[in-house]
């Protein structure tokens, strides 16, 4: 049974909303157990290959003769990473406003956003004062370290 980065994030963040405190899974070549307050333990009995996150540059995209659209990542932008492993939210909390929105001017220094790490809210501010064009994170949605969040135009 392989289990990918993505299905153990989703196990993870839908084991953070219960009140189990170990979880075992066991499978022919691997055993993983989850206990609430303490590192994640993996014992493998057989070689599991696990695919390491790519921090390559996108693809430059296909030249033709016909008119094609703008590439999707503008290099003057500048973007706001996660500096973290966690949970991304764009409010204090869920019954207050986002901290910003798409065409809102932000401040070098202003916070943006929140990771969740451990039960710890972890501020993020923007390094660049500029106006917000892309929120690139769904509120919720667990983020990497070093994935974009947001991206900045800057002023």
């Amino acid at each position: 049974m392989p289990l990918d980065l993505t299905e153990l994030r989703e196990l993870l963040t839908a084991l953070n909303q219960t009140d189990i405190s170990e979880l075992t899974l066991k499978a022919d070549d691997f055993e993983l157990t989850v206990r609430r307050g303490s590192r994640v333990e993996m014992t493998s009995i057989a070689p599991v290959a696990v695919p390491q996150p790519s921090i390559a540059p996108p693809p430059e995209p296909i030249k033709s003769e016909a008119p094609s659209p703008a590439p999707i990542v503008d290099r003057k932008l500048a973007e706001v990473v996660s500096p973290i492993v966690g949970t991304f939210y764009r409010s204090p909390s869920p019954d207050e406003l986002p901290f910003v929105d798409i065409g809102n001017r932000i401040q070098k220094g202003q916070v943006v956003c929140i990771i969740e790490a451990m039960k710890v809210m972890n501020e993020i501010e923007a390094e660049v004062s500029g106006e917000i064009v892309e929120i690139l994170v769904q509120n919720g949605q667990p983020v990497e370290y070093g994935q974009p969040l947001m991206r900045v135009n800057p002023a």
